[in-house]
């Protein structure tokens, strides 16, 4: 009886699913139509699932190799739909993540070869005719590539290294600083080129820590017009007492820079990388006010891979580049004023390069030395950010770096000033840090930056302001103060279960 009856309601079914056919075709076909291509658009997406999936595995696809390393962000999906041909990115600074990451002598255990590789990058070439025309462009490092069993079969000719590869995969000393500390040139688009300045920055420390001085060679205003000139800047501090200022102003006739290398000539006074890679520091220069002379000849020593890597930030008509081709360096030589010369041998030092437009921009910077390691923090906020307002929001970061070179990255949120030391200025007592304190945990690697100020000293950077059409209202949102400091890092944490313990003598500025 039961089996009866299912098969009445079956024939049911049909009966009326055909009259509903027959009785509208055209709706019944639209509807058919729909669920096909439905199912079959399900059936694709399933297939290309899998496929990537496959591609995913297939390291050989995108070069060879058992890993590898993309800008973050990338995903499986980007990376096999399409492949690499169909995506236009890079790895930013790209030579130092070869050089002091995947290259560097800490993963010489687990890393046989890093292949540096462009693939599919769009260009565009002009032909004699004057016509232009898009073509696809791979680029590889010959060598790195065969030693990692990827190399194309070469039908004719040879496909080996020439000294530009060599140049980026093992550069000498002396061209590694040249490549990182170059100078530069402001762009077409900036509204404002007086503003621009660039400059080598040197400071060497007394072997009792008790005097340092700062040293700058400067390239300040329209270096691509007229109106721009050279003026070498040395500071001597002493601890408790007044700072020194020496300088010279020299006319852009006799001033020499370039930018494919790091030498500078200004006027008598020069920096220059010897082929050995170390810097020769010579300036002549007197003090304001007095006239008492200062001749410095300083040989600065890098250490081998502790250096920070040059970038440009751009942002509207706000351009700051930084590099730091000598984190952590030695200083041989002497520094004499008035005859009376100190000698340094093997002094603690330190090179940076700095460039952009700096009118109203304002950072928090520290470099120092903690044992073993060589530390390095900072942001730069530009006149008009938005974190200028609301509290310096800017993107903080802390470098830390060893004898084997980088180690890790850290970006604390905040710097925590204890405004607890007071310095005297012209326009009376201001308020600056006596300690800061730095903290950031990263999975489980953790960082906290102890900072004691010891001595300290502020400049007024609205000085000429007024000269230079500012209104009232514009000086007083600015912090005028600029504020350097010298004092003691402790350094505390753990990377990669790694314990980080360190103290050691640094600089550091600030704003107030």
């Amino acid at each position: 009886m039961s089996t009866n009856a299912g098969a009445i309601r079956l024939a049911m079914a049909q009966l009326l699913a055909w009259r509903s056919v027959s009785s509208r075709p055209l709706r019944a076909l639209l509807l058919c139509g729909g669920f096909g291509v439905g199912v079959g658009v399900m059936i694709v997406l399933l297939a290309v699932g899998e496929a990537m999936v496959r591609q995913a595995s297939q390291e050989r696809l995108v070069g060879g190799g058992t890993i590898t390393v993309l800008p973050e962000g990338i995903d499986i999906e980007v990376l096999t739909t399409g492949g690499l041909g169909g995506l236009f990115f890079s790895v930013p600074n790209a030579r130092f993540v070869h050089r002091q990451v995947l290259n560097a002598p800490r993963l010489s255990d687990v890393v046989t070869v890093a292949a540096p590789q462009l693939e599919g990058k769009l260009l565009y070439v002009t032909t004699a005719d004057g016509v232009e025309h898009p073509v696809r462009a791979s680029g590889e490092i010959p060598s790195a590539t065969r030693t990692l069993g990827a190399l194309p079969t070469v039908v004719r000719g040879a496909w080996d290294d020439d000294d530009g590869d060599r140049r980026w995969m093992t550069p000498t000393p002396a061209e590694l600083r040249h490549d990182i500390d170059h100078f530069h040139l402001p762009s077409a688009e900036m509204a404002n080129r007086q503003s621009w300045g660039e400059w080598h920055y040197f400071n060497v420390i007394s072997p009792d820590a008790n005097r340092w001085a700062f040293v700058s060679f400067i390239v300040g205003g329209d270096v691509t017009g007229d109106q721009w000139g050279g003026q070498v800047l040395v500071t001597l501090h002493e601890r408790g007492r007044a700072p020194r200022r020496f300088s010279r102003t020299i006319a852009k006739e006799l001033v020499r820079f370039s930018t494919r290398d790091a030498n500078l000539t200004i006027g008598r006074d020069s920096v220059r990388v010897l082929p050995d890679g170390r810097y020769a520091v010579r300036a002549d220069v007197r003090e304001e006010g007095t006239g008492t002379p200062l001749t410095l000849d300083l040989v600065v020593s890098p250490a081998p891979r502790v250096d920070f890597p040059g970038a440009t930030l751009v942002s509207g008509d706000f351009t700051s580049g930084y590099a730091v081709p000598a984190l952590r360096a030695d200083a041989s030589g002497s520094l004499c004023v008035a005859r009376v010369c100190e000698q340094f041998d093997g002094a603690q030092a330190y090179h940076d390069h700095n460039w952009g437009g700096w009118r109203g921009v304002t950072w928090e910077w520290g470099s120092a030395r903690a044992g073993e390691y060589t530390l390095l923090y900072g942001r730069v906020t530009p006149e008009d950010s938005a974190s200028a307002t609301a509290g310096g929001n800017a993107p903080l970061f802390v470098y830390v770096a060893d004898a084997q070179g980088f180690l890790a990255l850290f970006r604390p949120r905040v710097i925590r000033y204890d405004d607890a030391r007071v310095v005297r200025t012209a326009q009376g007592v201001l308020q600056v840090p006596a300690t800061a304190e730095l903290l950031d945990v990263r999975g489980d690697d953790s960082l906290r930056l102890t900072l004691t100020v010891d001595d300290a000293v502020a400049t007024d950077t609205r000085i000429g302001l007024v000269d230079r059409g500012d209104s009232e209202a514009a000086r007083a949102l600015r912090a005028p103060w600029f504020v350097q400091m010298a004092g003691e890092a402790r350094l505390e944490g753990r990377v990669r279960g790694r314990v980080l313990s360190g103290r050691g003598r640094g600089f550091f500025e600030t704003y107030r």
